[in-house]
């Protein structure tokens, strides 16, 4: 269990805490994984103490997936306080105080930044005056930066008021359980360990696609962009995780340095190598400027400079209002040098075997592989190998990305989060792109992005749309 903690949520009536924070800390609370808690929701909306309540119960009615009490909704109420931002940073420290006074001497802080980019150095600064520093960590959302001139002047202002050990800058991706596996299904299985690298793998796609639109953020992403929002923050993570090396221990530091490394490895982005689009009607978003060219979807190919990972291509793809939404990774294996097998038998005609792991909220792994089909002859069919967390005894007991997140932050665990170190080397290698990016390309809402794309990853092609699908676990037969 967590100590006692005060959770001063920032934004606390925002969209993000509506849907994911409130309902996340409800749970932590529910399942006794931090039993004493005080969260202080501070924004700036006109509320009070009554419907800052109100406001949360409706939250965790709308998105919370726990069955609730009256009697666990009641205690829960009771640990809420709401602060109006204009109350100032002495409103703020009166209400932590009187949180801290009720908790005890052992209470932490964790200030939790739900707020736009641009306001987050002045709640640091506001944090700073209230004296409410020491014994507290700081949770960042993204995007952390925008380049690199301007990472590099945040995690400077960051670290004159918050030691690095106790700043967490989340990336939610990574709280999911099928991330977590990765690591788990490397590192713990001599099967597969012994052939990840350069001489068993031809490439690896991560492919992030989204159904949604902007949903009103339209001017926020007008000046980021599906490379800032998605790939820095995101999707380079997961490439991170794919591809470190072991690390010498199980344990943050170790983990955060070989992911580290893989960023030091990373080669420059080139321009070349990157299709950005833009779907159609994104211009006529209120917002957007009608000659816009911020790319809404991107896909890119780079590449690892080690031993490991040598000529060995990563394909990246994200973007908005496209055909469906997943989030997979998908390791295809290099074929035999030499088929033995008579031309007709079916080897050869389905593509190379894939490892899949799908990050979605029910996570699910497959394998691929060729087997003969029964029956006379050597007719060999493509099948697989499925595992759906869903279908274990203890999925019930996974915890949602941002609560295990918010958790580990609580327990001062930096496995999950990046470092000021990899965010600037990430910016750091996405210079020339930033510089001269390629021109945007139209795709068509519900396609999956410009057809440059195919041209981009050839010979080989993209795994989404999948040519068979997953199979359902609760069908007799699947």
């Amino acid at each position: 269990m967590a100590d006692p903690y005060v959770v001063v949520l920032f934004g606390a009536t925002g969209d993000l805490a509506k849907r994911k924070l409130l309902p996340g800390l409800l749970h932590l609370f529910q399942s006794g994984l931090v039993p004493k808690m005080c969260v202080v929701g501070t924004s700036l909306e006109d509320y009070d103490q009554d419907t800052f309540v109100e406001f949360t119960r409706s939250a965790v009615e709308q998105f919370s997936g726990h069955p609730l009490s009256p009697e666990q909704w009641t205690a829960f109420a009771a640990c809420l306080r709401y602060v109006p931002g204009g109350a100032g940073a002495a409103g703020l420290r009166a209400v932590v105080e009187e949180c801290e006074a009720d908790l005890g001497s052992d209470a932490r802080r964790l200030h939790y930044l739900s707020v736009p980019p641009r306001a987050a150095l002045s709640v640091v600064a506001m944090l700073e005056e209230a004296k409410l520093v020491e014994h507290s960590r700081i949770i960042m959302e993204k995007p952390f930066g925008t380049d690199l001139e301007s990472a590099q002047k945040l995690n400077a202002a960051l670290h004159e008021v918050f030691a690095e050990e106790r700043i967490f800058r989340i990336d939610h991706f990574l709280g999911k359980e099928a991330a977590q596996n990765i690591l788990a299904f490397r590192f713990a299985n001599g099967l597969f360990e012994p052939i990840w690298h350069r001489n068993n793998i031809d490439h690896i796609q991560i492919d992030v696609p989204e159904e949604l639109g902007l949903n009103q953020r339209a001017s926020f992403y007008e000046a980021t962009g599906a490379y800032r929002d998605m790939v820095v923050t995101h999707l380079f993570q997961v490439l991170a995780f794919t591809a470190m090396e072991p690390p010498t221990a199980l344990e943050p530091f170790a983990i955060s340095e070989e992911k580290n490394k893989v960023f030091r490895s990373l080669a420059t982005i080139d321009p070349s190598n990157v299709v950005r689009g833009q779907y159609s009607g994104y211009r006529d978003e209120e917002g957007v400027s009608p000659e816009s060219q911020t790319e809404t979807f991107i896909a890119l190919k780079c590449e690892i400079d080690n031993w490991r990972w040598a000529g060995v291509p990563f394909y990246l793809r994200t973007g908005k209002r496209m055909a469906e939404g997943a989030r997979i990774i998908s390791i295809a294996f290099k074929e035999p040098p030499r088929s033995m097998f008579p031309p007709g038998s079916g080897v050869g005609q389905h593509g190379p075997d894939h490892l899949t792991f799908d990050l979605a909220d029910k996570s699910r792994m497959s394998l691929s592989f060729y087997g003969k089909r029964p029956g006379p002859g050597m007719k060999l069919d493509k099948l697989s190998m499925q595992f759906a967390m869903q279908e274990t005894n203890w999925a019930g007991a996974a915890l949602e990305a941002y609560e295990r997140l918010i958790y580990d932050a609580m327990r001062g665990d930096h496995t999950l989060f990046n470092t000021a170190e990899g965010i600037e080397r990430l910016w750091a290698i996405s210079v020339p792109l930033l510089e001269n990016p390629p021109p945007v390309r139209p795709y068509a809402p519900g396609s999956y992005g410009p057809n440059q794309i195919h041209q981009l990853i050839a010979p080989t092609s993209w795994r989404l749309p999948f040519e068979r699908t997953w199979r359902d676990p609760n069908v007799t037969g699947g």
